[in-house]
This record gives structure tokens, sequence and C-alpha cells, in this order.
């Protein structure tokens, strides 16, 4: 079961409302999804991200299928009843982790080859093995194989990596993914706008659930990473999610949404939670910093999370310092507040018809900081 309407959309730019149906329940767009890599968000259980009012994780294919390995989650069950979690899941092909091994993979046409990071065990990865994983993890939306290209890359690297990927996602088409399982094909060819062009042709003609943005944030300028995104968002299809992979800074989400995106994801609020980088609406603040040492007052005296509700810089710092084990709780419950307050905003204002208005304040409180 999947589904996706188009809810609204604003008058006065790209932005727009959606509603995606799963098995596990409703997900209201443009959403940001925090990242549960191994079957968990670092630091809050899944009753904790149910009372931040998070509809949906990611999980990481890769690390899965490594361990504890795909088959022995299905017969546990499924992942959803393997990481007690009741709401929709979305996992990823793995293929970016894969490529991010540098001199451990070997692509082919048939897919890639790669040492296990973890015990340098030989494993050769298929897209049609991504598609048997993600089955049998279960989750509501699945991703295809890719190959996401680095930068800069040249443009006949950046060709042939697209015409492996638009093979491989006829392939991952074929062999199709679990029942009632999404299946999202991922729009690639660096930043090349023609590339994108075929890419998005490409995909739309296989016909995907929802059609993806990789190769992005992986070092281009941000300017240019803008203009590929409002280039190529509005050659796909508008009854279709469209989802921004990899993408998380604040300001990401803002000019995101205002080009027509509804997917985001990023370890970002929670990687840097545990490294004491914490989210307000004038900025990021640095918990370490000495300025904190006898604050009594909240990370953001404007949120309302149970963080800042409860606990003052001063301690959180001392938390941090110290490396105390609540320091990872509190700070994840904050910034995820804080991640998950920003989207409901954002939506207000699209619902509104006010988004450019929304857009403004956003920055101008942040130039405050």
């Amino acid at each position: 079961m999947f589904s996706f309407s188009l809810e609204h959309q604003e008058k006065n730019s790209q932005a727009r409302l959606g509603l995606i149906r799963t098995a596990h329940g409703e997900i209201r767009t443009p959403v940001f999804m925090p990242v549960g890599t191994q079957g968990t968000v670092k630091a809050l259980t899944p009753e904790d991200l149910v009372s931040l009012e998070v509809p949906i994780i990611l999980a990481n294919t890769y690390h899965l299928y490594l361990r504890p390995g795909h088959d022995r989650i299905r017969r546990l069950g499924g992942l959803h009843r393997f990481m007690h979690w009741d709401r929709p899941l979305l996992t990823d092909s793995g293929g970016y982790q894969v490529f991010s091994l540098g001199a451990l993979r070997k692509i082919t046409p048939e897919g890639v080859s790669f040492r296990s990071h973890l015990d340098g065990s030989s494993h050769f990865l298929t897209p049609e093995l991504a598609m048997e994983i993600q089955a049998a993890l279960g989750s509501d939306i699945a991703m295809c194989l890719d190959e996401c290209p680095p930068y800069p890359a040249t443009y006949e690297y950046a060709c042939s990596s697209l015409e492996l990927t638009l093979n491989w996602a006829r392939r991952c088409r074929q062999a199709r993914a679990g029942e009632g399982q999404a299946l999202f094909g991922i729009v690639q060819g660096g930043v090349f706008p023609d590339l994108r062009r075929e890419s998005a042709a490409a995909l739309r003609e296989i016909g995907f659930d929802g059609y993806a943005l990789g190769g992005l944030s992986v070092g281009e300028p941000p300017e240019e990473r803008l203009e590929t995104i409002a280039r190529t968002l509005p050659l796909l299809p508008a009854d279709r999610p469209r989802y921004l992979m990899g993408l998380g800074t604040p300001e990401d989400l803002v000019e995101g949404v205002e080009r027509g995106a509804d997917m985001f994801d990023c370890v970002l609020p929670t990687r840097n939670a545990r490294n004491g980088m914490l989210f307000t609406r004038r900025g990021e603040i640095s918990i370490k910093n000495a300025a904190y040492a006898e604050d009594p007052g909240p990370i953001d005296p404007e949120c309302g999370c149970y963080t800042c509700r409860n606990y003052s810089r001063a301690y959180l710092r001392h938390l941090y310092l110290a490396k105390e084990l609540l320091s990872y709780r509190l700070h994840t419950w904050h910034n995820l507040y804080y991640f998950m307050e920003l989207m409901q905003e954002i939506r207000q204002a699209v619902a509104n018809d006010r988004f450019e208005d929304f857009k403004t304040t956003f920055y101008l409180q942040r130039k405050e900081s």
C-alpha cells in the first residue's frame, strides 16, 4: 500500500504540500527523515521519536546487510518489528555507502564488489540483491541501487556513471521490491544539466512510485547545487514524491522546499548533537563554549522541547565535557525537535501561501546570532 496525493501548490513558489500513505501510516510533506543507520536513531528510543512526532525514519541497507544480516531480520519479522517502530520506514540501497569505501570497492556493469569495513569480508552488491535485502527488511519505501559520482567529475565520467545507474534502475524495477513496498528511482548526472534531463526522462519512462535527486552535497558549490535542484525537480512527475537525498541543513530544507522538494534526510541533527552543536532559531551554538559555563538559560529560549524546558546551558555543557551519555540524549532530543518544528512551520507557511514571508523571517533570525 503506497500512494501520494498533492494537497496544495503554493502560489508564489514551487513549494507544495502532499500526503504519502503507507501500510504503516501517513506522512505529510514536506518532511525531514531522521537517519537510523543501524535500525536506531542514535541516543533515542522509538517512543522518544513518537513523542517528537517523527513520522518516518531512514535505515541503512548496507549496514543492516552486514550486521546483523537481512535474512536474520526477515526471520525475526522484518525491520519494523525488529526495532520496535510501527511508523513508516525508508531504506536506502546501500550504494552511497559502498561507493564511499574507495579502494575497498570495484564497480562493474553487473554490480559492485567490495570488502566489508567491519571484517574485510568480500561481497558483491547487485541491483537484484539490493531489492532482495530491502524486501527482507520490509521497509515502506525502497531505493534503487545507483552510483553516486564524485565532485568534481568529468563529463565523460558522469555520462558513463549515468548509463550505469539507469541500467541498474531498470534491473531494480524488474526485480521489484517486497509486496506493498514503494520503489523510488534516483536522478543522477552530476552538475551537468543535459545529463540530469536525460536521467529524469529515462526514469519517468521506466516509472517509479517516487523520484529522488542523488549526487548532491558531495562537495559541489552551494550555488551549483541549488541550480541543479531548481532545474531538475520540475522535470519530475508532479503526482509523485520528490526526495532530496542527504541534504539537511536548515537552509537546505528551506531552499529545497521552495524549489518543490517533498522529502529530506540527513545525519546532521543527530551527529551534530553528539558533537555538542545545537540548532536554534538564531543559528547554531557549540555547547562546549566557555561562555555557557554559568549560563542558567536553555539552549533556545523560544524552544519548547523537553531539554529546553528542564536543563540549562551550563548543565548541558558540564555533561558534554564530562562525556556523559545523557548529553547525547538531551542534545539529540533538542535538535530533532528543532527540525520537526521547522518542517511544521514550513508546512503551515505553504498552506497559507506565505512561504516567502516565512523564508524572510527565517534568514533574518539567523543573521541575528
